[in-house]
């Protein structure tokens, strides 16, 4: 009766334990179905990129395995315009890759090494951004606005705004020939830049030569301060002013009203390129220099001041036509306004005074504090 028993149980026993296997081979059925089917519905689309194994070359094609959505294929235009990087290729070598269509005809997944290429350029270009990374690049171009160079295989613009006072055409403002001449004396030449600003659909990719080494700049302009009396070296003139650069670190500005007392038309005919002068620091702002040449000697309104005043008639030479009248110099540095209501029009104005010459003038407003006078001249 008990060995009766036992053998039902024991057929029983052995049923179960087929049915836990089965239930335990469907689960892992399911399971791997369900991460093919993850896996697939991550098939990768068209503009993806992919990275797979080379495992086949032929005359015109290269096959790449992306397991496990199936076979990649570099072929016709795509293969002839990476011919030299496909020469180089041998079976077993990982490489990226750009879906340019995820099924062709043929059920293979078209791709493309030169997309992926400069996928991965302008991803490096952004990375390269992020990082402010600094790039020694060389000049290939010259125009209007800028210099052209190029990094990586793509060609950048760098902006006449973002480079260094150094290297900033000094023209006036408009002269488009002479900025242009001014910039193509960089080209063949490398710039420490960073990139600012990359777009790749717009095949964009931006550079300054600003901002670097700011903290070597803080540390050089912190060495001086206002009325600070210095010896630097002219490095540019342009209309506005002077370029001085100061102890070979650090480059500031003297505007043309700082040059001198008197009236200052043109720094040209005052000063060259690589003459020494003797400056003194008026301003530092916002990482600037201002300087003066004028504040090194005494203002000669103070002087003035105590030998002239108002109702005095005085010798002053006509120095400068304007829209209000002429100015007259009766000393260095100490000039007044002759204004045109004194005549019936420019045209009389000009009869009536020459520049260069001397004539004799009754001073109707003295303000030397303000530096303000002004003069009708004696008939």
């Amino acid at each position: 009766m008990t060995e009766k028993i036992k053998k039902p149980n024991s057929t029983g026993d052995q049923e179960v334990e087929e049915v836990q296997k089965e239930i335990v081979q469907e689960e892992k059925e399911v399971g791997l179905m369900e991460s093919l089917m993850s896996k697939i519905s991550n098939f990768p689309t068209a503009g993806d990129l992919v990275e797979g194994t080379v495992i086949g070359i032929d005359k015109n094609s290269v096959f790449i395995d992306l397991p496990p959505f199936g076979t990649g294929i570099i072929y016709g235009r795509e293969f002839m315009n990476v011919r030299d990087i496909v020469k180089n290729l041998n079976i077993g070598d990982s490489i990226a890759a750009k879906i340019i269509d995820s099924e062709n005809k043929e059920g293979y997944i078209e791709l493309s090494l030169k997309e992926a290429r400069q996928a991965l350029v302008w991803s490096e270009a952004e990375a390269s951004m992020q990082k402010k990374q600094v790039l020694e690049l060389m000049v290939k171009e010259a125009n209007k606005g800028g210099l052209l160079m190029s990094w990586q295989g793509i060609v950048g613009f760098l902006p006449a705004s973002q480079l260094n006072p150094e290297h900033y055409p000094r023209v006036t403002d408009g002269e488009k020939d002479r900025i242009i001449e001014e910039l193509k004396k960089l080209v063949g030449t490398k710039l420490s830049v960073q990139i600012i600003g990359a777009d790749s659909k717009e095949g964009k990719l931006i550079f300054s030569e600003k901002n670097i080494d700011q903290a070597e700049k803080k540390e050089a302009i912190e060495k001086y301060k206002i009325d600070d009396e210095l010896e630097g070296e002219i490095t540019g003139i342009v209309d506005f002013g002077v370029f001085v650069k100061l102890n070979n670190d650090i480059e500031g500005l003297v505007h043309i009203s700082e040059i001198s007392w008197s009236l200052v038309e043109n720094p040209r005919d005052l000063f060259k390129v690589g003459d020494k002068i003797k400056v003194k620091i008026i301003e530092i702002v916002g990482g600037k220099i201002s300087l003066s040449v004028k504040a090194l000697k005494e203002n000669p309104w103070k002087s003035a001041g105590k030998k002239y005043k108002k109702d005095d008639e005085v010798e002053a030479v006509v120095i400068k036509f304007n829209k209000h009248g002429a100015l007259a110099s009766i000393e260095e540095g100490v000039s007044g306004l002759i204004h045109i209501s004194e005549f019936e029009n420019e045209e009389k104005l000009k009869e009536a005074l020459q520049l260069g010459k001397n004539y004799k003038f009754k001073i109707n407003v003295f303000e030397p504090k303000e530096q303000k006078m002004t003069l009708s001249l004696v008939k």
